[in-house]
């Protein structure tokens, strides 16, 4: 019978059951007869019952070992690799760095010049010819490209917040290419200034734009969004505004006192900016007068 069995298991590696096996595996005829008796086909039932059980459990073993192993593999698989060697860096190497951006960018033999007691932004960029005087204050954002010609910024003038301030080689109207903000001039957020000449006590609404050669004299005020072409020239004391700018009107005696007075209350106001950034400011000295009555080495 058990060598029936185990040739019928390498025949067929289907479920095991006494009907298949008598109907499939080729039984010699002693065997044929014995399992005519009642009794025989019992004790066949029983062994084939127990062998079934044997294989089933083998075959989970096997499946727990299988199992086991690709825990194994996974765990292995999932360890944290190891650290990366770090690279100290040469002693020699250059410090400043020159990916990310920049206030202060030399050209050449031309380095921008900013005044002591001047508020420059950390976001404002300044290139090559650029001149920022006392008192005056460049505000976040803006763009002072001298790389072609001179750009100064007056005494207490203030140009503001994504002003772009550029000066080409040279000017269609025969005045100088230079682009000239003089004293007590504010200058409105978004303006666009290339070429131009603004004199002393003047206001530049917002997004506004001057062009190559054009000139703002003392006393004058430009309207907002106002556009004026190259070489056009805004007398003093008027208002102009509108795209090309036009004359408007004549200003009073007050609206030209009121000028300068924005001018300063832009100063002051950006004193406050100016003490938070060292080295000017004192509240360094503060800190560490604070340290030594605690004790702490500065």
């Amino acid at each position: 019978v058990w060598f029936n069995f185990f040739r019928f298991r390498r025949i067929s590696r289907r479920p095991l059951s006494l009907s298949l096996l008598l109907r499939e595996a080729p039984l010699s005829f002693s065997l044929q007869k014995a399992l005519k008796n009642p009794d025989s086909i019992e004790m066949a039932t029983s062994l084939a019952r127990i062998s079934r059980r044997g294989v089933t459990s083998a075959l989970s073993s096997n499946l727990i070992r299988r199992s086991f192993a690709a825990e194994a593999v996974a765990v292995k698989t999932t360890e944290m690799p190891k650290p990366i060697s770090e690279v100290t860096p040469s002693p020699d190497r250059v410090k400043w760095d020159y990916r990310g951006q920049r206030q202060i960018i030399p050209l050449g033999q031309w380095l921008p010049k900013v005044a002591v007691d001047a508020y420059v932004a950390p976001n404002v960029v300044l290139a090559g010819q650029v001149t920022v005087w006392d008192g005056s204050s460049v505000w976040n954002g803006a763009v002072l490209r001298g790389d072609l010609n001179k750009i100064t910024l007056g005494f207490c003038s203030n140009v503001q917040e994504r002003c772009v301030v550029h000066a080409a080689w040279s000017s269609p109207t025969g005045l100088p290419a230079e682009t000239l903000i003089d004293r007590y001039v504010t200058v409105g957020a978004y303006s666009l200034l290339r070429s131009c000449t603004i004199e002393p006590e003047c206001i530049i609404g917002q997004h506004s734009i001057l062009m190559e050669g054009s000139l703002v004299e003392t006393r004058s005020i430009l309207e907002a969004g106002s556009v004026l072409p190259p070489g056009r020239r805004i007398p003093s004391g008027e208002l102009w505004g509108g795209n090309p700018a036009r004359f408007i009107r004549t200003l009073t005696n007050e609206e030209t006192l009121e000028i300068p007075k924005l001018a300063v209350a832009i100063n002051h106001l950006s004193g406050d900016y100016f003490s938070e950034y060292l080295p000017y400011s004192t509240v360094y000295l503060e800190v560490e007068k604070f340290k030594k009555s605690l004790g702490i080495a500065v």
